[in-house]
């Protein structure tokens, strides 16, 4: 009988405390907290990213750790005196399915403004480092600043109404993102054979990319109206992506190469005749062959009035 009574109060002491973190656990946790804490000013937002895996529940929105990064870098550029505090007192932390569940409140000044927000982070202990998994305000949150407490809603709207292509084109280590200003469609007539003729933009039909890093000039592509931006990776080996532009009209696809860092083109726009090469993938059109080196595939009309798929090297500057 005495056996079986020490044998339930071990189980009690092991099942019992299975969810609490032992104290030099606790201590690593709150470093790594008060740590990503700091970084929440203007100059050191920048390093935010490293503290993150690469895709995370922000704020109910599934986002990666680039668009995060510039998330927070934007609420200094809107908010330049914003500060964030931690109150210590507020700091619990329990295991969460193996994984560390942190709730705090962080005391946030903006605007001669200072606001109390419940908040948690979800973190995990990876290759000797510890990377958020989930961040958000808990139900007790009650400010109605979206842009500090955003909602799953406004993000997902916010993304998809200018999508960005994520990429390092400044060469810099840092994640930039790029994204397209469209002309305003006016009229867009139809040929007899159901076909798009001629279109008519307000104020010309130019396309724009902009990009988050001022310093990176801005490229102006006429006779465009719709398009896909993709990140094209280092082609010319300078330490910058490439940043591939596609004009989409109907019947053809033509993708632009631009050098980001001044905005220049590496070769002729590339045209595909996509109603004869259908379902090419990026890859089949443009590839890296070399150091300098591009292997670039197009449509190409022949004297017998047949389009042709023809492949060429081009070296790079």
């Amino acid at each position: 009988m005495k056996y079986i009574s020490l044998l339930f109060v071990l189980n009690i002491i092991l099942f019992g405390s299975c969810n609490e973190v032992n104290p030099k656990g606790e201590k690593e946790v709150r470093e790594f907290l008060h740590e990503w804490n700091s970084k929440h000013t203007p100059i050191k937002a920048e390093d935010l990213k490293q503290d993150y895996m690469d895709v995370v529940t922000y704020f109910g929105a599934e986002m990666t750790k680039e668009q995060i990064q510039l998330d927070k870098i934007g609420l200094f550029q809107k908010y330049p005196d914003l500060k964030q505090s931690l109150d210590d007192s507020s700091i619990t932390i329990e295991k969460e399915d193996g994984n560390y569940l942190i709730t705090f409140t962080k005391q946030i000044t903006y605007n001669e403004v200072t606001e109390a927000y419940p908040s948690f982070l979800s973190v995990i202990y990876k290759n000797g480092e510890f990377r958020i998994l989930r961040e958000g305000v808990t139900a007790a949150n009650t400010s109605k600043n979206t842009d500090l407490a955003p909602t799953k809603a406004i993000l997902e709207a916010i993304y998809k109404a200018n999508p960005r292509l994520y990429g390092d084109f400044n060469g810099d280590g840092s994640a930039e993102y790029a994204i397209v200003k469209s002309p305003i469609l006016v009229t867009a007539s139809t040929t007899p054979k159901g076909n798009v003729g001629e279109v008519k933009c307000k104020d010309g039909c130019t396309s724009i990319i902009k990009f988050s890093d001022p310093a990176i000039p801005s490229i102006s592509i006429s006779d465009a109206y719709k398009s896909n931006l993709v990140n094209l990776g280092d082609l010319n080996n300078d330490t910058s992506d490439e940043i591939g532009f596609w004009n989409l009209k109907d019947g053809t696809e033509s993708l632009y190469v631009y050098n980001a860092v001044n905005g220049k083109l590496l070769a002729s726009p590339i045209t595909i005749n996509i109603k004869v090469h259908k379902n090419l993938k990026l890859i089949d059109v443009i590839k890296k062959v070399g150091p300098k080196k591009i292997r670039i595939t197009e449509s190409v009309l022949e004297e017998d009035g047949n389009w042709k798929l023809k492949s060429r090297v081009i070296l790079l500057d």
